[in-house]
């Protein structure tokens, strides 16, 4: 069976610039990100002596488009690189397989070029819009642009250039899968004894469309009682243009009250599943697509190398889950909460219809203590 590579292709207007990507997600693999490598067609006879650039172009939306009037924009564009397609340049990097492959097909005067984006460069993120909102939405947006001038810094004519989104992303092939846990335990000041909470998940990398599986431990040594147990899985974004740009927004929770209460020297194990949603809900941080027929889906974590600071035109996103515990009125509540990371594989993940929502895997009744360990 002979393998078949998509290429994607797009002419500008007098169809005189034609520019050839074989992908159009590019991964940063935390040291580097993978090189922008495409092709460019041309027709000779239109050029007459003129050159022709590449650029990449980051585009960060940080207001509504709707709101933009009297000239006032809440958009910046910034060139994060720019290289000399034709004539080619003495120094051009070497081709590649795919690159060869399509010279081969397109002719003489088939040019390949070669953009790397830089190791800092923020993550395709946009946040989802409300259902009355048009434009582009609020996000990080990358492009390749190609044009005809006289220079680099020439921008050219609508009629002879030609652009396509493309976006960059990460992958969890990148991480360890360490097993997150947490143990707190409360003490009360006016009664005796303590209540100890311990929240374990199976993983730290979660692919999208995995649930997330929960394993919370109630251990009762105090006089309190638990009644209920609420599960929330919250997405954290952060935009870093702003002081005040940090949301948290719960994307998926779980109330119930099965195995309470857990009274004094009681115990509670319990396994709930938790499936993270909510790419409907305004203001959720989502891919940004890299096409109009890309389908929305949620932000993947951002992992940055320790030593790195945040870019100010980015968007950081995390996950966590949060587990409280609800005493009552007057016992209060205990709450733990641990960071995990979601984030995709490359490859798309169906759940089944039984794990589509929420749900309690394992349940184990409470019991009284030994009076030793009590």
């Amino acid at each position: 069976m002979v393998a078949t590579c998509k290429i994607y292709k797009k002419a500008c207007p007098n169809g005189k610039v034609t520019l050839y990507l074989p992908k159009r997600e590019y991964i940063d693999h935390i040291t580097c990100v993978d090189p922008i490598e495409g092709v460019v067609l041309l027709d000779d006879s239109y050029l007459k002596g003129r050159q022709v650039f590449g650029h990449v172009i980051a585009t960060f939306r940080y207001g509504r488009e709707d709101d933009e009037v009297m000239g006032l924009k809440f958009v910046k564009e910034l060139y994060l690189a720019s290289e000399q397609i034709y004539p080619a340049p003495h120094d051009a990097p070497p081709y590649s397989k795919t690159q060869e492959k399509l010279i081969e097909k397109l002719g003489c005067n088939a040019y390949p070029f070669t953009l790397k984006l830089p190791d800092s460069a923020p993550h395709s993120v946009m946040l989802a819009p409300g259902a009355d909102e048009e434009g582009q939405p609020c996000g990080i947006y990358y492009q390749v642009l190609v044009t005809v001038g006289s220079s680099k810094h020439d921008k050219g004519h609508k009629r002879n250039t030609v652009s396509m989104s493309v976006r960059k992303v990460q992958r969890a092939v990148l991480l360890g899968n360490r097993q997150p846990c947490s143990v707190i335990k409360k003490d009360f000041l006016l009664s005796p004894g303590h209540l100890e909470l311990e929240v374990t998940l199976d993983k730290q990398v979660f692919t999208h469309g995995e649930p997330v599986s929960v394993n919370v431990a109630v251990r009762n040594y105090s006089n309190k009682t638990v009644k209920r147990i609420k599960v929330y899985v919250i997405q954290n974004t952060d935009i870093c243009m702003f002081a005040s740009g940090h949301f948290r927004t719960i994307i998926s929770s779980m109330d119930t009250e099965s195995g309470c209460p857990v009274g004094p020297g009681g115990t509670l194990h319990k396994v709930v599943e938790m499936a993270p949603g909510g790419e409907g809900a305004r203001g959720i941080a989502l891919d940004a697509p890299a096409g109009e027929d890309s389908e929305p889906a949620m932000a993947s974590s951002t992992i940055l190398p320790e030593e790195q600071e945040h870019d100010p035109f980015g968007i950081v996103v995390s996950y966590s889950v949060k587990v409280k515990l609800v005493l009552g009125a007057l016992g209060g509540e205990v709450v733990s909460e641990l960071p995990f990371v979601l984030m995709n594989t490359g490859e798309k993940k169906i759940m089944d219809d039984g794990l589509r929502g929420n749900r309690e895997v394992t349940s184990t009744s409470t019991h009284p203590l030994n009076k030793k360990e009590a």
